[in-house]
């Protein structure tokens, strides 16, 4: 009873966002329009755009101030949630949070390796968020030109300890840094939660949060053997710490096959490539969005007042810009609707 009441509100308001996530349907209403204008027409016409973006004349957006302003809605309705949270659910909201965090601190280090100087990151659809939500000053952060200057800006910050371990390396790469910043965060995420729920939220982020780490640490397998042929050791240094259905001996096995056809012969027999029969080594990305999705929709639906309410809704919005960015890319270089969707149902 204490957690159908502790979630009863929020999940009533949740229910409600949900409803105005954009559909399939749309989505291939949207390919079909004449031109980008047309698209920005259709959205504001939409529940879930329709205020936010009534005050904005489409015929003046090009395709870039679009995509801020999708980026926008996340950050947005992350605050409408955050907003009818108690002090429990803020917790999860705050750790998931870092994710953002994460995401801009990427680009910034992008911009830093390919020696961007005059077009540093447009911070205007995380303003308003990171004021509330976070601790980055985004400015100074912003204006570093070096890495050794970006990770001395962040000192005091949780992720300036593994940046700088990154940065004592020679010849460290921008994804090194990347990936760096990746394994920090889904290593928390895996270490506190005991901390931070009990009883069906633990058991809730414990499934989403596993299956999701192993799917992930199967697709960099993959890739590294078969598009970078990298040795073991290279591959363990990289791969999530994290084993929730795959085996310690499993993941060794996989990394450790002499050749690329022998580790897809040993997925087979792991409990993904099991359940999932559909799924090979060879098509692990694509399956990525499709279980992460289908795993948070069953979870969510069997118990709605748990965590995974929270995680499910939050996943679907970032999945639904995603898709939106992609349409809306797809109708300014006139891509046959057809091709569209096959590449919007793609990710």
């Amino acid at each position: 009873m204490g957690s159908i009441l502790s979630y009863s509100g929020l999940s009533t308001k949740i229910r409600a966002m949900q409803s105005k996530l954009i559909t399939e349907d749309q989505l291939a209403e949207i390919i079909r329009l004449p031109g980008v204008p047309q698209a920005a027409a259709y959205l504001k016409r939409t529940p879930a755009y329709a205020d936010a973006w009534a005050a904005v004349d489409e015929n003046n957006l090009h395709r870039g101030q679009i995509e801020k302003m999708l980026k926008a809605s996340i950050f947005r309705d992350f605050s409408k949630i955050y907003s009818f949270a108690n002090s429990r659910q803020r917790t999860f909201l705050d750790l998931y949070s870092k994710r953002y965090e994460i995401r801009v601190l990427k680009e910034m280090i992008t911009n830093i390796f390919d020696h961007r100087e005059t077009d540093p990151v447009d911070l205007s659809p995380y303003r308003e968020f990171f004021r509330r939500h976070s601790k980055l000053d985004l400015d100074a952060l912003n204006a570093c030109r070096t890495m050794p200057e970006f990770i001395n800006a962040l000192k005091g910050n949780e992720f300036y300890i593994p940046l700088s371990h990154i940065q004592d390396h020679e010849n460290a790469l921008l994804f090194d840094y990347g990936m760096a910043l990746d394994l920090y965060y889904f290593t928390q995420i895996w270490n506190v939660r005991k901390k931070l729920f009990s009883g069906n939220d633990l058991k809730e982020i414990t499934f989403a949060y596993g299956e999701k780490f192993d799917m992930l640490n199967l697709q960099f397998i993959q890739r590294s053997k078969q598009c970078f042929n990298m040795q073991p050791a290279d591959i363990y240094a990289l791969l999530i710490p994290v084993n929730y259905k795959l085996k310690k001996e499993e993941i060794r096995s996989l990394v450790e096959a002499a050749s690329y056809e022998e580790s897809i012969a040993l997925f087979r027999r792991t409990y993904y490539g099991k359940k999932f029969t559909k799924l090979s080594a060879t098509n692990l990305e694509e399956f990525y969005n499709y279980i992460l999705r289908h795993i948070l929709e069953k979870e969510s639906r069997r118990d709605p007042y748990s965590v995974a309410t929270l995680y499910s809704y939050l996943y679907h919005k970032e999945h639904e810009v995603n898709r939106l960015t992609i349409a809306i890319e797809c109708v300014r270089y006139g891509v046959e609707p057809d091709d569209a969707m096959r590449y919007i149902r793609s990710n």
